[in-house]
């Protein structure tokens, strides 16, 4: 498969990954003037829970990022959609996203790379920190304390966001607010109150949250 260039306008494309096909869609910002020299890869969630690049959440996120001038590409992991191969409990996630990442640098190569992730997304986003040393991560809801996941001796960047809902039923909102309080530069940390895993009714609040906290990262932020 021959490596695309990347995009000039919003569209979806398949890259040539690890274990096959990766099925992306790249978001550019609505006015293209108003464009910074970033692009951020978003992470769905869990895979085999029919977590996808669609997933609202995601697609919320990547809204806040583009109204902020930032392009977005969003994949779809191993075993989703048209990406080939099979669920990996976040291992071979890891390399899809590299992957992804090492397109975006290579063809972009003036840019920052953010990487964000929601759920799984935000687990597999936070354990290729090492590798790919992101200028910024935006963790939505990391699952702490699930399945076998290991979420110790993390090396994310300085600008780290974390948001978490107050009323998640699927992740245990304390572990994530002692596990945030426990890093050793603890990022900023978003509590949304009233707010379950998957931002029911939230999702205007989540892009609000977004935008205010990482607006001070753009390149030429005066905040």
């Amino acid at each position: 498969m021959d490596t695309p260039t990347f995009p000039a306008v919003s569209t979806s494309l398949l890259l040539d990954g690890p274990a096959g096909p990766l099925e992306l869609a790249v978001d550019l910002p609505d006015e293209p003037a108003a464009a910074q020299p970033v692009v951020a890869v978003l992470c769905h969630p869990l895979s085999i829970e029919g977590g996808s690049m669609h997933n609202k959440v995601v697609t919320m996120a990547a809204r806040a990022l583009r109204d902020l001038g930032i392009s977005v590409v969003r994949l779809n992991f191993r075993g989703v959609g048209q990406s080939a191969g099979h669920y990996d409990n976040g291992v071979g996630e890891q390399d899809d996203l590299a992957c992804v990442a090492n397109w975006v640098r290579a063809s972009l190569p003036g840019y920052q790379l953010w990487l964000g992730g929601f759920s799984f997304g935000a687990y597999v986003s936070l354990r290729t920190c090492d590798r790919l040393s992101p200028a910024a991560l935006i963790s939505i809801a990391p699952p702490v304390g699930r399945r076998d996941w290991n979420f110790d001796a993390v090396n994310p960047p300085d600008q780290w966001l974390v948001i978490m809902g107050e009323a998640d039923e699927i992740v245990p909102p304390q572990g994530v607010f002692d596990w945030v309080a426990d890093q050793p530069e603890p990022p900023a940390l978003v509590r949304m109150p009233d707010t379950t895993h998957f931002f029911h009714r939230k999702l205007i609040d989540l892009r609000g949250a977004i935008a205010h906290e990482v607006r001070r990262w753009l390149p030429d932020s005066t905040v």
